[in-house]
């Protein structure tokens, strides 16, 4: 997960003048603004009108509406008018509707639970910060609109990602593994809280829960000899009950744990490896 970090003129400071002390390389990483926001880095000038509104104000403004009419209702002037206050005024604070979304998902998703991993074993550690993802969704299922397209950044993202690597702490999995691990985990919850938010928005609108009758639809359309597998899930009755969302999600919780207990069980009992190559 390195980055290249040259910065400008680090060509010219590979090769100094006789005599002269090399330059150290400057890095050209800059913390996108947003960022330098949600950590309390950028402060606003001094100079000029007393601003009218907070950023948390802003920010909580942007939640309210966000769960109310959708995220996709949000834009400035909305946002603008809830508050009562001109359009221009809340770039302030944002640069772009974008920096608000980011810093509005970063609030949303609040703190981590306390993990130990004096006191609590890695899976349970792991089962306690999926849930706790998962359970935050539940309460902001907008924040699952909104794209992800950068790593963590966010002070509350970074406590998650933080908490999640503690829970591995005592494991012998490399650094790259665990980060692996909260990736595939990660996804594996905002893919189940996804379907679960778009089950529930169908069935909100006034929708038929489709799963307690899908085996009797597709029994009416698949043709036993081309589809026998399904007909044999049709006929156990498996595809007409009423699924519990909770168990579907911690049975495939549970099976990815299960991978990283296989993982770690290949390193053997003394912690080193044991047939397997180095981690990469």
């Amino acid at each position: 997960m390195a980055a290249r970090m040259d910065g400008p003129g680090s060509a010219d400071a590979s090769s100094p003048a006789s005599g002269e002390t090399p330059a150290e390389p400057r890095s050209s990483t800059r913390l996108p603004p947003v960022i330098s926001l949600a950590w309390g880095l950028q402060r606003r000038p001094a100079r000029g009108p007393r601003p009218g509104l907070t950023l948390d104000r802003l920010v909580a403004a942007g939640i309210e509406v966000a769960s109310t009419e959708g995220v996709g209702s949000l834009s400035m002037g909305r946002l603008a008018k809830q508050l009562g206050v001109g359009t221009m005024s809340l770039y302030r604070y944002v640069s772009a509707k974008d920096d608000l979304l980011t810093l509005m998902v970063d609030n949303a998703l609040g703190r981590p639970p306390a993990i130990d991993p004096a006191t609590q074993d890695w899976r349970e550690g792991l089962t306690l910060w999926a849930e706790g993802v998962r359970a935050a969704y539940r309460r902001h299922p907008w924040a699952l609109r909104v794209p992800i397209t950068a790593p963590p950044l966010g002070p509350n993202n970074v406590a998650w990602l933080e908490a999640a690597l503690q829970a591995q702490a005592n494991t012998p999995l490399s650094e790259q593994e665990k980060l692996s691990s909260t990736l595939l985990i990660s996804g594996f919850v905002r893919n189940e809280s996804t379907l679960t938010a778009d089950f529930a928005r169908g069935a909100g609108a006034g929708g038929e829960q489709v799963m307690p009758k899908y085996g009797e639809l597709l029994a009416m359309v698949l043709p036993e000899d081309r589809f026998p597998a399904l007909h044999r899930a049709i006929h156990s009755g498996a595809l007409s009950d009423e699924d519990d969302i909770d168990h579907e999600f911690d049975f495939g919780l549970q099976r990815i744990l299960d991978g990283v207990a296989a993982l770690i069980e290949q390193y053997g009992p003394g912690g080193g490896q044991s047939g397997r190559g180095a981690a990469p």
